[in-house]
């Protein structure tokens, strides 16, 4: 038996502005894209690093307000790559807890992304 690593689904509510924070902001490229017909939602996966998401503008496949836990190495050098596209709508930080460094960001869809170095 081999259980593999979950892909998150994330709900999305305008493609311009998915592509935006996800692409241009955090980085992700895009692997494929999916639609039933013209005039469906789009569902898509991305993927930066290891981690892969798919976006999903489907009302019934995920729902708005999650938070995914993302473990990472280089956490310094991730939010400062961030802080200088200026993006308008985001300024990580870097928190200290008990756990180790995290920085939250949270998407144009309410959806939380904690980036966290394991203490």
């Amino acid at each position: 038996m081999q259980i593999s690593g979950a892909i998150p689904l994330i709900r999305m509510f305008c493609e311009d502005k998915a592509r935006e924070f996800y692409v241009d902001f955090l980085g992700f490229s895009i692997d494929w894209e999916h639609r039933f017909g013209e005039n469906f939602p789009l569902y898509l996966q991305a993927r930066r690093g290891d981690l892969i998401i798919h976006l999903t503008g489907h009302h019934g496949d995920a729902t708005p307000g999650c938070a995914l836990f993302v473990p990472v190495v280089g956490i310094a050098d991730l939010c400062a790559e961030l802080n200088a596209k200026a993006y308008r709508f985001a300024k990580p930080g870097i928190e200290e807890m008990d756990w180790g460094k995290v920085m939250e960001i949270t998407d144009p869809f309410g959806n939380r992304i904690r980036f966290c170095e394991q203490a």
